[in-house]
C-alpha cells in the first residue's frame, strides 16, 4: 500500500523543464522535511497555527486522516479514469511530500514500471536528499525535478544536501536538471550556494523558481530571481499554476 495525498488532472505542469504540458498529478504524502523557512502559514487538524511549504497536507502528520493508503492498481485505474478523454500518453507528475521515500518499495517501482511501458513521460519531484539507487532499465527514463532545498527552507545543510543522490541521477538519467526555490532577501546567499552545489557536479540545466504559494507572493520575488537568471546564466521557471489559480488545490 502506498501513501498518497492526492491524484488530481488533467491539468498543465506549472514548473521546471516541462511546464505547459498536460499532466495528471500522483501526490504523495510524508516528506523528511518541514521547509519552515517558506513561511507558508495554515492551521493542522489539531488547531495549531504553523508554518511549512506550500503542500504542508502532504507533509504535516496531523493531516493524515486526509491521506489514502491504496495499491498501485488503484492508483493505476484512477490515472486511467482522468486521462480517459485524452488520446496520447499524458505527462505523470510523481510528487509530493517526498516520493522518494517510497523508492524502495516494490509496489512504487510498479507504478514506475506500467508508466513507462505505456510510453508516458514521468517526473518525479524530489527534494534529492535521500539515498537512491538504479537497478532497472525503466528508471533511466524517469525525469527528475530535483528541488534541492537551500538555507532559505530552514533545513540544516546535512539533512538537504546530498551530492551523491545528485550525482547518481544526472549519471543514470537524460533529461533531469536541478531546481531551486529563492526569495529576494537571500538571493546573494542562495547564489553562493547554488554555485557550491553545482560545481561539484556535472553540467546540468539549472530552474530558479520564485518563493511564493500565492500570486501575490510570488511578485515580491520574481524580479530579483530573474535578475540571477539573467546574469548567471540560470533559467527562469515561473509558477504558472499559482499565476492561473492562485493557492487552490488539486488543479
Amino acid at each position: 500500500m502506498l501513501d498518497i495525498s492526492e491524484i488530481f488532472g488533467p491539468t498543465i505542469q506549472g514548473e521546471g523543464k516541462r511546464v505547459g504540458r498536460a499532466s495528471i498529478f500522483i501526490r504523495f504524502a510524508r516528506c523528511n522535511l518541514s521547509c519552515t523557512g517558506f513561511g507558508v502559514e495554515y492551521v493542522n487538524q489539531a488547531g495549531e497555527k504553523k508554518q511549512g511549504c506550500d503542500t504542508y497536507y502532504a507533509v504535516d502528520p496531523c493531516f493524515k486522516q486526509q491521506w489514502r493508503k491504496i495499491t498501485p492498481l488503484q492508483i493505476i485505474e484512477e490515472v486511467a479514469l482522468l486521462s480517459s478523454e485524452i488520446s496520447y500518453p499524458i505527462d505523470i507528475v510523481i510528487t509530493g511530500g517526498e516520493p522518494l521515500l517510497f523508492w524502495k518499495r516494490t509496489e512504487f517501482q510498479q507504478l514506475l514500471k506500467h508508466f513507462t511501458a505505456a510510453r508516458h513521460t514521468i517526473t518525479i519531484e524530489t527534494n534529492a536528499s535521500l539515498d537512491l539507487q538504479f537497478t532497472e532499465p525503466y528508471q533511466h527514463e524517469i525525469v527528475f525535478s530535483m528541488s534541492v532545498k537551500l538555507a532559505n527552507s530552514a533545513e540544516s545543510e546535512q539533512k538537504r544536501i546530498n551530492i551523491p543522490t545528485i550525482k547518481s541521477v544526472l549519471e543514470n538519467t537524460v533529461n533531469s536538471y536541478l531546481k531551486f526555490v529563492v526569495d529576494k532577501i537571500t538571493a546573494d546567499q542562495s547564489l553562493i550556494e547554488i554555485q557550491q552545489i553545482t560545481a561539484q557536479l556535472p553540467t546540468v540545466d539549472v530552474y530558479l523558481m520564485p518563493k511564493g504559494d500565492t500570486v501575490a507572493s510570488l511578485n515580491e520575488n520574481d524580479q530579483a530571481v530573474i535578475d540571477l537568471c539573467v546574469k548567471h546564466n540560470y533559467i527562469y521557471s515561473d509558477r504558472t499554476h499559482i499565476r492561473v489559480w492562485n493557492d487552490e488545490r488539486g488543479v
